[in-house]
């Protein structure tokens, strides 16, 4: 029987945007309830997994608009920088917001807050805790959301649909997954945050629930879906697992090596205003140009051959076990456990792996979508600050920013709606009904999961990855519709309730599978090269056509219709991608 309960704010996943949207929303409106609805127990968020740190200015020889140009250039020239200003002030308010929430930063001996390079920025300027930097801005605020009375949990809870009367979002239909029971909870706004799409793609950094929930949940109900063809790479992925050596490894002074012992780096342009890199900063180049570094290096034979495929290496060594112990232990602790090498006496083999999703649900700075009543923060969202190119360090502020006002929006929103009508009982009903139909009851299927699946992550690493081309693309659309018809006659053995994993997985690959439609769309129509999407056909970037941001719509055949939309200018025209050291 279907159980149903109303709030005034619906938070679709407990990570840090949504913890921080919780927080907001409870502090601008102490009255309003507020569901935070998550497919994981909230510090199982992906959020845990970011080592590195956050970028915010704090120091006198920085500025916000050095943070702001550093941000735009790595972005190609495709951010929003109107967003980018917003960002880059509300940062370091945010990061100290945590260190008087509890937030253990790592610390200089005189007691400041440390910090420490990235890529891309040319001043120093990312905070952090050791190489746990995620964990522990998650602890921080899983436990400050725990005082706030009115934020009720659902925690292992799968949203399988959004609840919208009359063009306006009122709730969500979830299923939980320890019983099976469909909950309809109705809401006055809800606010996705549910991370990205990179296990649309197989090898990826990214844990096995960033499989594009949201971005399908705001796709199907009409919003749409920005820049959807800019995947990051990051270059230093372990072989097999494509879990992340953080981008600290190289802040701390790690080299990047190809099979000759040589720093490869030095022979490309990572966009530095030298003819070559500065040696002491190479490795620090935006992640775009390293990881196109990588694949000539391949091309010309000097990577090194492994068990899953080729890698570089990269090399900790010389920074000593004192250095390695305190500042990168958990880079240590995943070679031990993962690859059997120690970093204090071993090199580490690396290679490119998808890491972050630059596009995703279409925005305004406080995170509303054109859907009335939906809002998004955090990786589902593109509000854009992060344009063709995410620099490391600026995702983790990126989420206590637009979280905090995403929170702040839908909050204000919500105490001027009526209470949801009962007639989305209705709706409610029916998507209990398909779950049934098409899933649970189903007889006759021929399509295992795990198969589709497959195919689906081939599709995107041979046609979407660091290199495209206008004929691997179009083929690549035409596949992934083909696996969408073919998902309609989709096998389950498990028809149970109980902790039904292959429902859950059916559900997830669907929305993956529509995401990656659009993915490939985006990227076909693309006919220029602009930070992480680079076309062997159309090598140049193309400011005159193509700075614009990619808008794809969902039509009534349920195919992807992709428009343009400007890239709002303030005050930095667009240049060439200069990182001055």
């Amino acid at each position: 029987m279907l159980d149903i309960s109303s709030h005034d704010v619906v938070l679709v996943g407990g990570g840090g945007a949504g913890l921080r949207a919780a927080i907001a929303i409870s502090e601008a409106a102490p009255n309003l309830s507020v569901a935070v609805v998550s497919k994981v127990y909230p510090m199982r968020s992906h959020t845990v997994a970011a080592e590195g740190g956050a970028a915010g200015v704090r120091l006198a020889d920085d500025s916000l608009d050095d943070h702001a140009y550093d941000t735009i250039s790595g972005g190609d020239w495709l951010c929003d920088q109107d967003a980018v200003e917003v960002f880059v002030k509300e940062a370091p308010v945010e990061l100290m917001r945590l260190e008087h929430w509890g937030c253990p930063w790592s610390r200089e001996p005189d007691g400041r807050i440390a910090v420490r390079s990235f890529g891309g920025m040319k001043n120093t300027r990312t905070w952090f805790a050791a190489d746990k930097t995620g964990f522990h801005m998650l602890h921080t605020l899983f436990q400050t959301s725990l005082k706030y009375d009115a934020v009720t949990r659902y925690d292992e809870y799968y949203v399988t649909r959004l609840l919208v009367d009359d063009g306006r979002v009122q709730g969500v239909v979830a299923l939980e997954l320890t019983t099976g029971k469909v909950q309809a909870i109705t809401a006055k706004a809800v606010i996705l945050c549910t991370g990205g799409c990179g296990r649309v793609f197989r090898f990826t950094t990214n844990a096995a629930i960033k499989t594009g929930d949201g971005m399908a949940l705001a796709y199907r109900a009409g919003a749409p879906l920005k820049d959807m063809e800019f995947v990051q790479y990051h270059p230093t992925g372990l072989p097999f697992t494509g879990i992340l050596i953080t981008e600290a490894a190289r802040a701390e002074g790690g080299y990047l090596l190809n099979k000759d012992g040589y720093r490869y780096l030095q022979d490309y342009n990572l966009g530095t205003a030298e003819p070559k890199p500065v040696l002491r900063s190479m490795e620090l180049g935006p992640r775009d140009r390293l990881s196109q570094a990588f694949v000539r290096e391949q091309e010309k034979g000097r990577t090194v051959a492994g068990p899953y495929g080729p890698v570089v290496n990269l090399d900790l060594r010389h920074l000593g076990a004192k250095t390695i112990s305190a500042k990168l232990p958990f880079v240590r602790e995943l070679c031990l456990k993962y690859e059997h090498i120690d970093p204090i006496t071993q090199v580490i083999p690396v290679r490119p792996v998808v890491h972050y999703m630059m596009g995703g649900v279409h925005t305004d700075l406080n995170g509303a979508t054109p859907v009335k009543g939906l809002y998004a923060a955090g990786e589902v969202a593109c509000v854009s600050i992060n344009g063709a190119n995410r620099l490391g360090s600026n995702s983790l502020p990126e989420l206590l920013v637009f979280g905090a006002r995403a929170g702040r929006a839908a909050a204000a929103y919500a105490a001027e709606q009526k209470p949801p009508a009962r007639h989305l009982l209705a709706q409610a009903l029916d998507e209990e009904a398909r779950l049934q139909e098409q899933f649970l009851q189903k007889s006759g299927g021929r399509e295992p999961i795990a198969d589709l699946r497959d195919e689906m992550q081939k599709i995107m690493e041979q046609c979407a990855g660091i290199y495209r081309s206008g004929e691997s693309l179009a083929g690549a659309a035409g596949k992934l519709h083909e696996l969408q018809d073919r998902f309609r006659d989709i096998r389950l053995d498990d028809r149970g309730h109980l902790f039904n994993t292959e429902l859950i997985s059916a559900l997830e690959l669907s929305c993956m599978l529509e995401v990656a439609e659009t993915m490939a769309q985006c990227a076909m129509e693309r006919t220029e090269s602009r930070g992480a999407h680079q076309r062997t056909d159309y090598p140049a970037r193309n400011d005159e056509k193509f700075l614009a941001h990619s808008m794809t719509y969902r039509t009534t055949e349920g195919r992807p219709r992709v428009g343009y939309a400007p890239v709002t200018i303030t005050r930095w025209p667009p240049a060439e991608r200069v990182y001055g050291r």
